[in-house]
Formats: C-alpha cells, structure tokens, sequence
C-alpha cells in the first residue's frame, strides 16, 4: 500500500463503526467511511465533542451538525501548497488528504526530468494534483466541469503563492476535451485523472465510471508525446481494484510507450494505533 504519511496539518486519529475522526489543522471532524467496517472503543475525547459531524441519511445524503467551526479555514501540505477548507452538503471538504503520496510521486518524476513538462490534469476538482505538478516545476492544464471546483482551485493557487505559474484554468466536459486536443494535436508529458464513479459534465453528460474509464484511457493514449514522462489512474471505486487499473494502462499505455506500470491501495495512517485506512486505489505508468 501506498501511505500518505508526509501531513503535519491533517491526521486520521481514529476510526469505528462507519466513522473516521480527523484533525484538520485546529478543527476535529466526525465523517462516515464506508470502509470503516469495525467497532472498536472510542477512547478518544475528540469523538465526543467533534467541531463538525456528518451524519448520513437513510434516505441518501446526510448533513453536518457544526460546534464552533468556521465557514471556511486552512491547512497547508509541506510549506509548498495552501487549501482553502469548506465542508460540503455531500460530506467532503475540498481536499483528499490520501492523494498526497501521488502529488509527492509524479512531483519527483518533474523535477527530475531535467526538461519542460506538460501536464493534464482531468477531473481537477479543488487543484491539489494541479498545484503539486507546477510547484514542481510543470506547465499544468486543469480541467474540471464544475466552475464552482474551477474557482475554489484557482483560490488554492493563489494562497499557495503559484498564481504566476503557467496554469490553464478550464471548465469542460474531460472526454470532449480529450476528444478536441487529439484533433488540435496537441500533447502532454503527464496525464493525471481522477475521475468520480458518477457525475455530470457541464451540459448534463453523464459519466458512469465503469463504462467511459477504459476508452478514456484510450484517447489519453493519443495526446502522450513520444517520450512521456508519466501517467496517474486514481480511483475510488470498489470494482477498479490495483489489477484492473494495471491492466488498463498495460493494454494502452506501456504496450505503445515501454516504461513499467505499478498499481496498489493508497491510505492514510491511523494516529491513535498505527494501523492504516485504506482510500482507494492508484494505477501509475512511469517512463523507464
């Protein structure tokens, strides 16, 4: 497993029965997790008086019950990037903590390329991926179909002092932009994608992971240059496991390019008992 352990501003302190508690920054939050299947004691005080709990619905949804936390506040991710922090109606609150070993990955793989690199970053969401490739140094294309997600990831790159990197900011459906730059021929050194099981592109397309993940893959494959540098798959759903990832992006990506591709959970160590929750998985393809 791959653990993203590199945080001083957030931790997983402890988890049972269908819940993590979390520190983010100087705020404690209660949310559901559904890989959460165990009931071990709550010994923790912080359960208790939580600043902000989610609490899901048997009807779907859920809602946040607040003590004392603000509207919004910050944390930071090894002095190099800032995030704007909300929480949302849908439990989430603007940053995936665990993609953190990734950004440190394919961060690696730019500063040590030793030429200029393009990145596109797909289903962009609040800019972590973004904000990672061009403080390493990339020139970063952040698409996402949500205006809303779009600004919030602008305001990110703001406060993280990389406002004046080389970011194309776009609000678009990712396959039709996918489609479109293979006809314009243009192309990129790394392809980052994180997409949701299920969501809607700007003009009401619908994306089902199950059925447009693999032909996605395979337009990607046709805007790599030459030599690219790297290719990042993230997943939360259950049915992509570590080897349907790796036999994705063996089938499109190495057989065309070489390289080796590398597949496994990511997750977030435990505080309180040195154990790790899982968070998905990743696929990754590196240039040998």
């Amino acid at each position: 497993m791959w653990i993203a352990d590199g945080w001083d501003d957030y931790e997983v302190l402890d988890t049972s029965d269908g819940e993590k508690l979390e520190r983010w920054g100087d705020y404690f939050l209660v949310r559901p997790d559904p890989q959460v299947l165990w009931n071990t004691p709550k010994k923790l005080k912080q359960w208790n008086n939580p600043n902000g709990h989610y609490h899901r619905s048997s009807k779907g949804g859920g809602q946040w019950d607040f003590n004392h936390l603000p509207k919004t506040w910050d944390i930071k991710y090894k002095d190099m990037m800032t995030f704007h922090l909300q929480p949302f109606s849908f439990k989430h609150t603007g940053v995936f903590p665990e993609q953190a070993v990734n950004w440190d990955w394919f961060s690696n793989k730019i500063q040590q390329a030793g030429r200029p690199i393009k990145v596109l970053n797909l289903f962009a969401y609040t800019g972590g991926a973004t904000l990672a490739a061009a403080a390493a140094g990339a020139s970063v294309t952040h698409v996402d179909a949500s205006k809303g997600m779009v600004n919030w990831a602008k305001e990110n790159a703001q406060i993280s002092g990389l406002r004046d990197k080389p970011i194309r900011w776009l609000v678009d459906d990712c396959v039709k932009f996918v489609e479109r730059e293979i006809r314009r021929g243009n192309q990129y050194d790394g392809i980052i994608m994180d997409p949701p099981s299920y969501g809607r592109g700007p003009k009401g397309e619908i994306w089902k992971i199950e059925e447009k993940i693999y032909p996605l893959v395979q337009l990607c494959s046709k805007i790599l240059t030459k030599n690219p540098l790297f290719f990042l798959i993230n997943s939360y759903t259950t049915g992509l496991q570590p080897a349907v990832l790796t036999y994705m992006i063996e089938t499109e990506i190495r057989t065309k390019f070489g390289g080796k591709v590398t597949a496994d959970e990511i997750g977030l160590p435990v505080s309180s008992n040195g154990l790790v929750l899982p968070c998905g998985a990743s696929g990754r393809w590196e240039n040998e």
